[in-house]
């Protein structure tokens, strides 16, 4: 009789074994399934928008450790850390400007707080850390969708001209003639790409339901040349085709305009009033 109990025991105990065996690979199955999703998911954030200092997308990625301390440094709450299936890296900060855009602190906390040199002082600094100068960050660049922004249609708005902390630099306002009216003029924004830090406040301050000016990353706002063009008026790419020396290509600036460029003959002789 007691055999027959101890077989009985030792078959429950076998199934038992082999069960959570079973759910133990099923779990290891369904870890590696999300922590692969996480992993994928890690390896393309195109869009995501870093705090000030950030490296190049993928130098950023390799040296940010997740630790959370620059979001804990932002007094505005401006930065996030991205949860699971939200697009970016899990546990990089990132920032939305629609919702916060990033206020300039002088002191620029979250670049202070950054432990690894993901968010490196030298590319917020004058002097390569020493003084820090916010106006030098570059979180990203602001683009205009002039098909949506009111002003292009005509009707008086500067919001985000008026937002930018970086006034009459980072966002300009050019006059043109409004072709529809014929006899009004608008005042249409325009972004200084070299100027513009990227903080997101003309975005913020965009009165229209989806905002006509917003914050991309760099490599996604802007072209590129490439190299196989040169700016022989520039010195400073004028060395990269002539590193020995020599002056830039000068260009005489009489500050004639075009007709008169035209009219004074200098493509083609003079121009005959017969």
């Amino acid at each position: 009789m007691s055999g027959a109990k101890d077989m009985d025991r030792n078959e429950t105990g076998r199934r038992e074994f082999f069960s959570r065996l079973a759910r133990g690979a099923a779990a290891a199955v369904a870890g590696g399934v999300v922590w692969g999703g996480l992993v994928r998911e890690g390896q393309n954030a195109p869009l995501a928008l870093r705090p000030p200092g950030a490296l190049s997308e993928s130098e950023f990625l390799a040296k940010c450790i997740r630790c959370g301390l620059c979001v804990e440094a932002c007094p505005y709450d401006t930065l996030q850390l991205a949860g699971p299936g939200s697009g970016e890296p899990t546990g990089t900060p990132s920032l939305k400007p629609r919702e916060v855009p990033c206020y300039l602190c002088t002191d620029i906390p979250c670049t202070v707080a950054c432990p690894t040199g993901a968010l490196d002082l030298a590319l917020v600094s004058t002097d390569n850390g020493r003084t820090l100068d916010v106006n030098q960050t570059r979180i990203g660049l602001a683009v205009m969708d002039y098909h949506n922004c009111i002003a292009a249609w005509g009707l008086r708005c500067d919001a985000c001209y008026r937002a930018c902390p970086l006034i009459d630099k980072a966002i300009t306002l050019e006059h043109t003639r409004n072709e529809r009216t014929g006899r009004h003029a608008m005042l249409l924004p325009k972004v200084q790409t070299d100027v513009c830090t990227g903080c997101g406040l003309c975005e913020r301050a965009c009165i229209v339901e989806e905002a006509a000016i917003f914050v991309l990353p760099h490599e996604v706002a802007l072209g590129k040349v490439g190299d196989n063009y040169v700016r022989g008026w520039d010195e400073v790419d004028q060395q990269r085709v002539n590193p020995d020396g020599g002056a830039a290509d000068q260009v005489d600036q009489s500050g004639a305009g075009a007709l008169d460029y035209l009219n004074d003959g200098v493509l083609g002789g003079e121009v005959d009033d017969d």
